[in-house]
């Protein structure tokens, strides 16, 4: 079949149809997840892959096939010469009912052995109907991909090649993630009583477990390792969010019990539950707000605000509210380098050292200042001047900004903080009166 591509622009991007340009392969998987597709990457070169201890392998978005023409290529380019399908679909026949109504019959024809999974956690039996392979197997496959992680996709990824009559060696390591957990990029998930042994200064990293079942830890593990470089002892710990009842009861049990000098969080949004307060406050130490920026590098740096307005809100604006602190970006999301044995480009979050080196700046700067004597500490106060009028000093409206101010200087005097003008000898507190003046 002869097809003529050709680019257009709209609003509906699915009716451009594509060529992923992919060479027939043994096992074929596809999702809608860029999470899953990371998953199964990273599973296929654990299980050696690219030495030929696996069978070989493509991976493909869904969304790139979702145009008709689009289905019929990759089915004629790739799926025919394919042993075994594993199909992971969010929402169900609906949303590729092309796409099954054409690879099941090939499945069929030609003896694939075909899988097609719900990748929303729900069981989906319409689908066994678009399967080859028996319900008992199907279920198994289907919690490997819900529990996540390169261990279970790999031996998801065995279960296929068992299935469509091929080999694939054993799979070592655990194939369950706990919901939480202590993380190491050397070790992987560990005992949380096993994170330190030394007496340096404790550093705690909390990101999402789904960064860790989608194989998407590179900006942490860097972290991670830069504070280990930096001579701090440093682990990760993982939930699927500060939120949730159990997960937030293990992040504050821990945290208190690991007595870090310092959190840096790669979660997002606001951490606080019912009670008003947030699993990381638990140690009373800094919390450092890390980004994990979901766009492009480029954009960020072409934009004049940096962070897109969703990145903001969710990393800046809402962290603040919680008392954490702004520490800046660790990564971008970007496509990585098309996987020459795979024929797949990951996009995935992609680790900026230099701005993990100024996070980790940041974090030893307020740490030094920490053992400093508070009485020999500065503090300063910045209050705007907007519009730019120096009568405007502090000017919010509806607000008292300056009575704000010395309530602050007054608490920070009672907690042992020296609030003193020192280059006068009456040592008066700095304050700041009605009509714009400083004293």
């Amino acid at each position: 079949m002869h097809v003529v591509f050709r680019e257009s622009h709209g609003l509906e991007e699915t009716e451009t149809p594509t060529d992923l340009g992919q060479s027939p392969a043994d096992l074929v998987v596809l999702s809608f997840s860029d999470s899953d597709l990371g998953a199964f990457a990273a599973g296929w070169h654990r299980g050696g892959g690219p030495e030929g201890r696996m069978p070989t392998m493509r991976l493909a978005n869904l969304t790139a096939l979702k145009h008709p023409l689009s289905v019929d290529t990759y089915v004629e380019q790739t799926l025919e010469g394919a042993k075994g399908i594993l199909i992971r679909l969010i929402g169900g026949v609906p949303y590729w009912a092309y796409g099954l109504q054409q690879v099941l019959p090939l499945a069929q024809a030609k003896g694939i052995a075909l899988a097609v999974l719900p990748a929303d956690g729900r069981e989906d039996t319409r689908l066994d109907e678009y399967s080859t392979l028996p319900v008992s197997t199907l279920r198994r496959l289907a919690h490997l991909c819900d529990t996540g992680g390169e261990v279970a996709a790999q031996a998801a990824l065995a279960q296929m090649a068992l299935a469509a009559g091929l080999y694939a060696g054993p799979v070592m390591g655990a194939k369950t993630l706990p919901e939480s957990g202590a993380w190491c990029p050397d070790r992987g998930v560990i005992p949380v009583e096993t994170a330190f042994s030394g007496d340096a200064k404790r550093i705690v990293v909390t990101f999402y477990r789904a960064y860790l079942t989608s194989a998407d830890t590179a900006p942490v593990a860097a972290v991670v390792r830069s504070l280990r470089d930096r001579g701090f002892e440093a682990v990760g710990l993982f939930a699927p969010s500060l939120k949730a009842p159990a997960a937030a009861e293990w992040l504050r049990d821990n945290i208190v019990a690991l007595k870090p000098s310092a959190i840096i969080n790669a979660t997002s949004f606001s951490g606080k539950g019912a009670s008003g307060t947030s699993p990381l406050d638990a140690a009373g130490v800094p919390v450092f707000q890390m980004a994990l920026a979901t766009s492009r590098r480029k954009a960020w740096a072409e934009a004049e605000r940096g962070l897109s307005p969703a990145d903001l809100a969710m990393h800046v604006v809402l962290p603040e509210v919680d008392g954490r602190i702004s520490a800046g970006i660790a990564s971008f999301k970007e496509p990585g380098k098309r996987d020459p044995h795979l024929e797949y480009s990951r996009f995935a979050h992609r680790a900026e050292q230099e701005r993990i080196e100024a996070i980790i700046d940041r974090v030893t700067g307020w740490l030094t200042l920490h053992d400093k004597p508070k009485a020999h500490q500065v503090p300063a106060l910045v209050l705007s001047t907007y519009p730019g009028k120096d009568w405007q000093m502090a000017h919010a409206v509806g607000l008292d900004a300056l009575a704000s101010a010395e309530a602050i200087l007054d608490d920070l005097q009672a907690n042992g903080y020296s609030t003193k003008d020192r280059d006068r000898p009456e040592g008066r507190c700095y304050r700041a009166r009605p009509g714009g003046r400083a004293r």
